[in-house]
């Protein structure tokens, strides 16, 4: 079973904190669980948050030595973090396991020099202080999340979870990670490079967001949607859905649409024997042509080389 350890850095962001143990559990691999998740601070015990609760974190950092992936999450603190965590996180690199951070943990993989020379983010408002006070490391200020391999950072609040599930993704599939998904209730696979927050505020009144379109569509991916489809369906117009989608998703609606269409794709190659027209045909993508042609722009891997490599349900690795 691969064990995920995740360091609660004093004074730790609570919700940050409870989103590993919250995905990672959920998933399951040839029927059983696929990963162990352990929680570790410098001084074991009680443990203040930013908020008014504190939370018990039972183990040292020791436990780390039998972690495969360690995750530093979300703090009050960026900078001046205890040289016992950076010295952790420096040897799990060093050893070639996974290392990642959710919001804010970004700096302390920084202070550790992890993300030196490699592509990082963090939490919006603290993306110009990590570029500024870490020039060696290439800041990305507007993505959900960055993987560079073994070392993997997310933006803030439920950037986490999009980040999370992209590990499960690549440890297990996609089928694995959008069923994780659907039991954790929260989007299906997000793309690392949707940006991280909305432009403008969402307007207050009920019923002006477009999650059930967006549920109606994925349910249809295989018709012929249309722009004045989706406008239906969400009782607007083909002008007013455009600026929603965008402002809810960072996508206009025909990219989402064909996003969509890519990871069902994927799940198709992963999961079924299917020939490739027909891949094309339930997903939504036309013809084998286009479904090459859009899933080699969008994953970087023909269609069959895909299959080829996700055949066979990978095992949780050791990075």
């Amino acid at each position: 079973m691969h064990r995920i350890g995740v360091i609660a850095v004093p004074p730790v962001t609570a919700f940050d904190l409870s989103i590993p143990e919250l995905i990672f559990t959920a998933a399951e691999a040839g029927g059983a669980p696929a990963y162990d998740v352990v929680v570790c601070t410098p001084q074991p015990g009680v443990v203040a948050t930013t908020g008014n609760v504190s939370v018990v974190v039972e183990h040292g950092l020791d436990i780390l030595r039998e972690a495969d992936t360690v995750i530093v999450t979300g703090s009050g603190r960026r900078e001046d973090f205890d040289p016992a965590i950076l010295a952790v996180l420096r040897a799990a690199h060093a050893e070639g396991r996974r290392v990642a951070s959710i919001c804010t943990g970004a700096f302390a993989l920084a202070s550790a020099g992890v993300l030196d020379g490699r592509p990082a983010t963090t939490y919006w408002p603290y993306t110009d202080e990590l570029a500024r006070r870490f020039p060696r490391v290439s800041v990305q200020p507007g993505v959900l999340f960055t993987d560079d391999g073994s070392v993997l950072t997310s933006a803030g609040v439920a950037a986490g979870v999009d980040l999370c599930l992209h590990m499960i993704r690549s440890d297990h599939g996609a089928a694995t990670a959008n069923r994780v998904a659907r039991l954790a209730v929260v989007a299906p696979v997000r793309h690392g490079g949707q940006q991280q927050f909305i432009d403008s505020p969402l307007p207050p009144e009920r019923g002006t967001s477009l999650g059930e379109t967006r549920a109606w569509a994925l349910e249809r991916l295989d018709d012929e949607l249309t722009l004045a489809d989706l406008a239906a369906h969400a009782h607007t117009s083909v002008r007013h859905l455009t600026r929603r989608f965008h402002a809810e998703t960072g996508l206009s609606p025909l990219q989402w649409l064909l996003h969509q269409r890519v990871d069902r794709a994927r799940e198709l190659l992963e999961s079924t024997t299917l020939p490739m027209d027909q891949v094309a045909r339930h997903s939504g993508l036309g013809t084998a042509e286009s479904l090459r042609q859009h899933f080699t722009r969008q994953v970087g891997l023909s269609p069959s080389a895909y299959r080829a490599s996700f055949t066979q349900a990978p095992k949780s690795r050791r990075y």
